[in-house]
């Protein structure tokens, strides 16, 4: 037909699949970075942590202060 070459969806899905692979590979060490920036992260401990600190002072605060830090090690940052 016309002098085309062909080649089967399979063959074409195939090779897509192993690029996306490759780029999934390649880009795995990224996936260790944050999806947010840091001041959208942990909205709950982060408002219960400031309102904590507003009114008591930072020093009666440390159990607020350590729950928002193990949030946000948990969303990828490093604090």
């Amino acid at each position: 037909m016309g002098g085309l070459p062909t080649q089967n969806s399979s063959t074409l899905a195939l090779s897509g699949l192993q690029q996306t692979q490759e780029s999934a590979k390649t880009t795995s060490g990224a996936e260790s970075k944050p999806k947010k920036k840091i001041c959208c992260a942990c909205p709950e401990t982060k408002k219960l942590r400031d309102e904590c600190i507003v009114e008591h002072g930072e020093e009666a605060c440390s159990k607020w202060i350590e729950a928002h830090r193990v949030c946000l090690r948990a969303e990828g940052f490093n604090v």
